[in-house]
């Protein structure tokens, strides 16, 4: 059983974890040897690693368990099924109980160098939040990165939060900053979106990419662009301006063709022809509306998940 009590950890560092099973004893010995030199320092005084099954089908749950046996700064979470990151994100800041607490991938993607940085930046007082941001996307197909660039460059016209380009999960926070993430119960959760949203002043510190240690990606693209639909419709409702808007240039377009049919048989008597270009005219019309309508039906699914309330995620093993 874990005998650290909450009141003397200083850090938490909370792990989602999907299929790491490979990754998590390489992450975790590189963090302990992180970890292990604060407290040496006497920076910290007590620690815990928080780690989140989101419903992996590999052995990452045995491994878990392994590693919570071997080392009492270890706490996991077991959920159910796979909820998905956010959902497991959220589950591991509410077991956290440390005064700082920092989020990151199990992959070593997120240098755990650069801790010791992030932490001093908040118990200097000056900071609530320690963000970190990639600046480079070396090792990462053209494609990916060519959409990545530019839904950071929408998302910042769309919405009214600031979405920093290359911003990562990763980051360390106060109490304070925590608790004004979790205050936030919507089910549609966007991490990107939540973190600039609560305020605060948060520190950026920037680093160029670094490939996973082991194993492979979970996030295809299709995966990435539906969670970049779901950061847009969740801290913007310009979209549903756009959908009046093509509406009403579509109605507007529509009543200048008609003038027009009718002043040139009027004028020249021309027979009413063509109809490819009236195929074409209601096809227009008609991609027009379906594209409103998936608008439309992106914001009644959101609201029609977050009426129902259910719970953000079932935990079905913890210590």
């Amino acid at each position: 059983m874990n005998m650290l009590h909450s009141d003397l950890i200083d850090l938490s560092i909370v792990v989602p974890c999907y299929n790491e099973e490979a990754t998590l004893p390489l992450f975790h010995e590189e963090m302990v040897k992180q970890i292990s030199s604060l407290a040496q320092m006497e920076i910290l005084h007590g620690y815990e690693f928080v780690y989140v099954d989101d419903g992996s089908k590999d052995s990452t749950t045995l491994v878990l368990r392994n590693l919570a046996g071997q080392d009492d700064h270890v706490r996991y979470i077991i959920l159910s099924r796979n909820f998905g990151k956010e959902a497991a994100i959220f589950a591991g800041l509410q077991k956290a109980s440390g005064k700082y607490t920092v989020v990151m991938d199990a992959d070593l993607q997120d240098p755990p160098s650069l801790i010791p940085q992030m932490l001093e930046a908040v118990r200097s007082g000056d900071f609530d939040c320690s963000g970190t941001r990639r600046v480079t996307r070396q090792g990462e197909p053209p494609i990916r990165s060519f959409f990545a660039r530019n839904f950071y460059r929408y998302m910042a016209k769309l919405s009214d939060i600031e979405v920093v380009d290359g911003a990562r999960d990763f980051r360390l926070m106060n109490r304070m900053y925590r608790d004004a993430v979790l205050s936030l119960q919507e089910r549609n959760r966007f991490s990107k979106g939540i973190f600039p949203w609560v305020g605060f002043k948060t520190k950026w510190f920037e680093y160029e990419n670094v490939n996973r240690v082991a194993g492979e990606t979970k996030w295809s693209f299709w995966k990435l662009f539906l969670y970049s639909l779901d950061g847009i419709t969740a801290f913007s409702s310009r979209p549903l301006a756009f959908a009046s808007i093509f509406g009403t240039l579509a109605f507007l377009l529509s009543l200048a063709f008609i003038v027009f049919i009718i002043i040139r048989r009027i004028i020249w008597g021309d027979p009413v022809a063509g109809w490819a270009s009236t195929i074409c005219i209601i096809l227009l019309l008609s991609g027009v509306q379906l594209f409103t309508i998936g608008i439309l039906g992106q914001y009644l699914a959101k609201t029609y998940t977050e009426v129902k309330q259910r719970p953000h995620f079932i935990v079905r093993e913890e210590r």
